[in-house]
């Protein structure tokens, strides 16, 4: 591997000429200082090496104010320029809760920091907006944990409860007519209900099949005529499908349940063996349930994504264990007699066939893949840089233990020949890339689409990250997209926290399209949620996604909801 500085001669990372974009900074600055950064870097033969850059020469703080702000008057958006009216002013910021950060500030302490390091100079970073004809409103949010935040976001109307609650009702009411004897087919075939919910339950969460979904959606959809409130509906509809995931797990712990009473009562033409798959069945699948629990799955994630996994595979084996006894179980003989062509009828067979094809699938695609990771200086995050281009939107899973931990990320690409991933430091998998970089790492080439990827469908958007959660949208300034989008960005530290390759992407982009705020260089925290709806409505936005942690994208997404602006977020739940 070449030694370089920053990704000059990366692909996806070409070197540019900076543009001015002012910024707002408190500096402690005596003299002129020069700064030596390093950058860690880790070759796919696993060989560290350390490349030092130098960040320059501060100017004194009299000629910076005055740098400042005539640079940020010759780069202004040419829209605002076209109005000779509009005049500049300053944000009033305060301290907030920042996405990208878990712990809590002082609310009290709205004192602005002093930085005492010298800070690159990030031309695209503002302190100041154009003037709106009216500010926004924002509605004032009550302070809650990670915790609460998770558990109360949903309302009881929510799309994922109604669907939630959709895919009981219609179960429920199967099952009350199989029960009072007026539906015999679902009375003698209680069993294939549950499978059949099973399969929906995997259905809805299989990557494949939900790539397809939303490819399909976008290109049939994605058209300037259709109304933006079809668009929001399908939007809210396909970010939700996780409650039709929880309503057919839970119909199919209740069918099984209902089998299991109906072979007792007709315990003479069933076997014992048959009877204990079936409660075996039930339990794995009861503690797939309950290990799926919104307080148990998020206070014990690691636990449930081994029951959850571990449990599933298991009950499916045994569903093929069940299918086969009762295929072949012979009640008047009371022995077993596997015929192929009496097996092949049995629609339980087919069902499980599709399921199971659908679990394998994005194992199939598991390889073992070489990756450069750099570390940037502030080793919060870690760069994993890979071969092949993605398009806008996708994410990739990777793992160190295949059949334990994956995790999901942004991918960062220009769509030709590279992608990164950019991973924040934030729990045991990723401080752990930090620590000890890999070499090569598992990975699933078959990428998978999510609510990022919807952008592609809307005429105008702005999206919102915090932290590293800026590596799902930053594929949309690299490559060209349907979409004219406005990337909002809070994080701090950028240049030590996220290294060169970031800092080349955020000052090479038009600042008409790109909104970054550097709580270290700005000293404070934004009203983030009256930031994006001031520039939502701008931007003139169909569309506000966001990524951040729970409070964050609680915040900005109610707030835009209160003022009429459509946003989405994640939802959290898996």
């Amino acid at each position: 591997m070449q030694d370089r500085k920053g990704l000059g001669t990366h692909p996806l990372f070409p070197s540019k000429s900076c543009r001015g974009v002012s910024f707002e900074m408190t500096v402690n600055i005596d003299k002129s200082i020069t700064k030596t950064d390093s950058t860690l870097k880790v070759n796919p033969e696993g060989k560290k090496t350390t490349t030092r850059q130098y960040s320059g020469i501060v100017p004194k703080l009299a000629k910076a104010r005055t740098f400042i702000t005539n640079s940020f008057n010759r780069t202004i958006s040419d829209t605002y320029k076209s109005n000779s009216k509009r005049r500049l002013t300053s944000f009033d910021y305060s301290f907030g809760q920042l996405p990208e950060d878990d712990d809590e500030l002082d609310q009290d302490n709205l004192e602005t920091e002093t930085i005492q390091e010298d800070v690159p100079s990030i031309p695209n970073v503002l302190s100041h907006s154009p003037s709106k004809p009216a500010a926004a409103r924002v509605h004032p949010y009550e302070a809650k944990s990670r915790l609460d935040t998770i558990l109360l976001e949903q309302s009881w109307f929510s799309v994922y409860k109604r669907l939630f609650a959709i895919s009981i009702s219609i179960n429920s009411v199967f099952l009350i007519l199989a029960a009072t004897g007026h539906f015999n087919y679902a009375k003698s075939r209680a069993s294939l209900f549950a499978i059949v919910n099973i399969l929906m339950v995997v259905l809805v969460r299989n990557e494949a099949f939900l790539r397809v979904v939303f490819w399909l959606t976008v290109k049939l959809f994605g058209h300037s005529w259709i109304h933006v409130v079809v668009k929001n509906s399908i939007t809210a509809f396909l970010q939700s499908l996780g409650g039709i995931h929880s309503g057919c797990g839970v119909s199919s712990l209740i069918w099984v349940t209902y089998a299991i009473e109906e072979t007792l009562r007709h315990r003479h033409s069933t076997s014992h063996e048959i009877y204990a798959l079936a409660i075996v069945i039930q339990v794995l699948l009861l503690f797939s349930c309950l290990g799926a629990f919104p307080l148990l799955r998020h206070l014990h994630h690691n636990i449930f994504e081994s029951v959850h996994r571990f449990a599933g595979w298991s009950s499916l084996t045994l569903v093929w264990v069940f299918i086969i006894l009762s295929a072949s179980y012979d009640p008047l003989t009371k022995s077993y007699s596997v015929r192929g062509g009496k097996l092949v009828k049995r629609q339980e067979l087919w069902y499980t066939a599709v399921t199971t094809f659908l679990i394998i699938l994005p194992w199939l695609t598991v390889r073992k893949a070489v990756v450069e990771t750099i570390i940037p200086e502030g080793r919060n995050n870690s760069l994993l840089n890979f071969s092949g281009g993605v398009k806008p939107g996708i994410l990739a899973r990777i793992s160190r233990s295949p059949l334990s931990d994956w995790h999901a990320f942004g991918i960062i690409s220009d769509g030709k020949q590279h992608h990164t991933i950019l991973a924040g430091a934030v729990g045991d998998f990723t401080k752990g890339l930090v620590e000890s970089p890999p070499s090569r790492i598992w990975v699933r080439t078959f990428h998978f689409a999510g609510l990022p990827y919807l952008v592609n469908m809307y005429n105008r958007a702005v999206v919102v990250a915090t932290g590293s959660g800026i590596c799902v949208f930053m594929s949309f300034l690299l490559q060209p997209t349907r979409a004219d989008v406005h990337v909002i960005w809070i994080a701090k530290n950028i240049y030590k926290s996220y290294g060169d390759e970031i800092f080349q992407v955020v000052n090479n982009t038009p600042p008409d399209r790109f909104t970054v705020f550097d709580t270290a260089v700005s000293g404070r925290r934004p009203k983030t949620a009256e930031i994006v709806i001031n520039k939502a409505r701008e931007w003139v936005a169909e569309v506000v996604i966001v990524t951040s942690n729970p409070i964050g994208t609680n915040e900005i997404v109610g707030s835009c909801r209160k003022a009429g602006i459509p946003a989405f977020g994640p939802i959290w739940d898996s």
